[in-house]
């Protein structure tokens, strides 16, 4: 059966409520790619991550800004391009630190300053199912929501 946009964009939203984890996948800057799975909180507009800002994840993501996301399982994907912005711990917006933290029953303010949080806002965003739904997977393009 194939989901109509808003029922592909509701789905997407439960993921992006609900899921812990995220596959985060960046480059550096000669290309060489970095998949790892992060934990992840979503305020509403920005997915928020932590990680150290020394390993290749947090590098990439300050030397260039570009992430590709992905949540769920291949029959039932949201996919993410999005930009990140690292923000420290002090800079952080009210509630995101605690939010964050009890999402992921992890508190990297704890965990000392070699952790920063990156903000990651969505610029393109598709819902994949089976199949029967190859065509018309976006949900968000160059930042808009299609709908």
């Amino acid at each position: 059966m194939t989901r109509t946009l808003r029922e592909r964009h509701a789905g997407a939203m439960v993921r992006l409520r609900d899921d812990e984890d995220v596959w985060v996948a960046t480059a550096d800057g000669e290309g060489a790619p970095c998949l790892v799975p992060l934990s992840f909180w979503w305020d509403g507009q920005e997915l928020w991550l932590a990680t150290r800002r020394t390993n290749p994840t947090g590098r990439n993501l300050e030397a260039s800004g570009r992430v590709r996301l992905s949540l769920g399982h291949t029959r039932d994907l949201v996919l993410i391009d999005g930009t990140a912005r690292v923000v420290e711990f002090a800079r952080l917006p009210h509630g995101v630190g605690d939010a964050f933290a009890a999402k992921a029953v992890w508190d990297p303010r704890g965990d000392g300053p070699s952790y920063a949080f990156y903000a990651v806002r969505p610029q393109w965003v598709q819902a994949w199912g089976t199949v029967t739904e190859m065509r018309d997977r976006d949900l968000m393009k160059e930042g808009v929501w299609l709908f």
